[in-house]
């Protein structure tokens, strides 16, 4: 299924900028797609995979009202979303979206209203998805993208708009409800059966899907804005004969770096420049990925993975060249992460506590243990508890993993080297943090190091540093789906007075979890 055409959208505004509330509903429905060729059920935002585009300018205030209108048993009926990357300050946390930590799910047949202000001037690259256990592999994600009319890198790039977005994704045909009960039965990760570009792609012994074009006119720079949201794939992102700029990393403008490949984890996201400076002629759009063992999904085909760059006066068919992974061997220049340096050098503070995460598999198990916890949600989400009293990590279950943080403080959590073979993308919910150790270098970094919200754990060992000015309880967990679901998540619940003080939710927000808890487990 094509990106939807039609957008939730705020105009690009001259200097000066005047913020506007912008009010945008979304029907969170089944609907039967095929984004591969293979015809099933699927979980939308207005019946489409990909959900619409929604666009903003920074300062703007999102109020997002989804109508859960869910009727298939073989997923999640209750649903809750959360809009990744985008900074929610402490009053407004109660509508940050994540279930059983900040809010219930929305039972079926409710609405809701998410008011989201775009704060600290943010703008770039982000998402929106389920926050209800692994529901949004069924499809209900899309893009979220705010504009910075003023951005000092705009001298970079002639055309950044809804038709510069690259949406890439992890694909399955089956629903996730048995997926889930497979890999709680065996301990195996499930294998996506294929891959996805704007919503479409093939595997192995499927139709010929018409593979997603990518219009450019020649002489002209585009701003690709490139979005994971995989809920387990890496994905390798390059384009035959051009290289790729990359001026922004999850939401945090960069020097800009030149590359020709770029390896990107479950919900990271960059923007690249490409100039259309070739022959005109159709390109491949390499979108190879990786995700479990391969044989134990023979759907799976990791190069039919891409779209088709083409240039204006090319006759619409596809690329002349064989279909790759992309540069390889000398002719590869990938980004490694550590390089990657914010627009504006800033150096990281100096941290007041550490916090050290050790991440274990419980052996053939659906299980993850973060510091020998393996998280599980709570019937009553942190935030109530919070609002209730709650003042000490006594106060929370053991398997909520809650760290019980000062305010007004930077935390620095320290992950170390690991023999698990897949890198674990850890997101930080709300907020961002400074990556002062990559996984992908051995370099400690504390003079520029980038900000951005998700970064790899793995074999190298990862350092990160954050703020606890913004109080409240802030999910940070894998953004493997399967493996969150399993338990490898904590929440950072920072200045609990100062959460109770600024936090007012409304009466709608408390009637979410009496509402959710009447409900049967299977409207769950």
């Amino acid at each position: 299924m094509k990106l939807l055409a039609s957008t939730v959208s705020a105009a690009l505004l001259a200097i000066p900028v005047f913020s506007k509330t912008l009010p945008i509903t979304l029907d969170i429905v089944n609907a039967q797609g095929a984004p591969d060729g293979f015809s099933r059920s699927m979980v939308t935002a207005n019946g489409t995979y990909p959900g619409p585009l929604i666009t903003a300018n920074k300062g703007d205030t999102l109020v997002v009202t989804i109508n859960n209108k869910l009727d298939d048993p073989t997923m999640r009926r209750s649903t809750s979303l959360d809009f990744d990357g985008i900074f929610v300050n402490t009053p407004d946390s109660f509508n940050e979206g994540s279930s059983f930590v900040t809010t219930c799910p929305v039972a079926p047949d409710a609405s809701y209203t998410y008011t989201i202000p775009l704060v600290d001037g943010q703008s770039g690259t982000f998402w929106y998805h389920s926050q209800l256990s692994v529901q949004y592999v069924d499809g209900l994600r899309g893009a979220l993208i705010v504009y910075d009319p003023e951005d000092p890198l705009k001298q970079l790039y002639d055309v950044d708009d809804e038709n510069t977005i690259w949406q890439v994704g992890d694909w399955w045909h089956n629903t996730t409800l048995p997926l889930l009960a497979g890999y709680v039965a065996t301990g195996i990760v499930p294998v996506s059966d294929s891959g996805t570009f704007n919503g479409v792609g093939r595997y192995n012994g499927g139709p010929e899907v018409p593979f997603h074009v990518v219009n450019v006119v020649q002489g002209t720079r585009y701003r690709f804005r490139i979005i994971n949201t995989s809920a387990r794939n890496v994905f390798t992102m390059s384009v035959d004969s051009h290289n790729m700029t990359i001026i922004e990393t999850d939401g945090t403008p960069t020097q800009p770096m030149t590359v020709n490949s770029i390896d990107m984890l479950a919900g990271q996201r960059h923007s690249i420049v490409v100039e259309a400076n070739q022959p005109v002629a159709n390109y491949w759009i390499n979108a190879p990925y990786v995700g479990g063992d391969p044989t134990r999904n023979l759907n799976q085909n990791a190069t039919l993975s891409r779209a088709i760059l083409r240039y204006k006066g090319a006759p619409a068919e596809d690329p002349a060249a064989p279909m790759s992974l992309g540069p390889a061997g000398a002719a590869l220049n990938a980004l490694v992460e550590a390089n990657l340096r914010p627009l504006v050098a800033a150096p990281a503070p100096e941290p007041d506590l550490n916090i050290t995460l050790n991440l274990v598999v419980t052996a053939g198990k659906a299980q993850w243990n973060v510091n020998n916890v393996s998280y599980l949600p709570p019937e009553v989400p942190t935030l109530v508890k919070i609002l209730e009293g709650a003042n000490s990590a006594d106060d929370f279950n053991v398997t909520e993993n809650t760290f019980v943080l000062p305010a007004n403080k930077i935390v620095q959590v320290i992950f170390p080297p690991s023999i698990d073979d897949e890198e674990h993308p850890f997101h930080l919910h709300g907020n961002n943090f400074w990556l002062i150790k990559s996984n992908s270098s051995e370099e400690i970094n504390t003079q520029n190091p980038i900000k951005r919200d998700v970064a790899g754990v793995g074999s190298t060992g990862t350092i990160m540093r954050f703020s606890t000015a913004n109080p409240g309880p802030w999910f940070f967990h894998c953004h493997i789906f399967w493996h969150f679901q399993a338990g490898l998540a904590t929440v950072m619940a920072s200045g609990l007075d100062e959460t109770r003080k600024e936090v007012h939710p409304t009466k709608a927000w408390d009637a979410l979890c009496p509402a959710y808890d009447a409900l049967p487990t299977d409207l769950q």
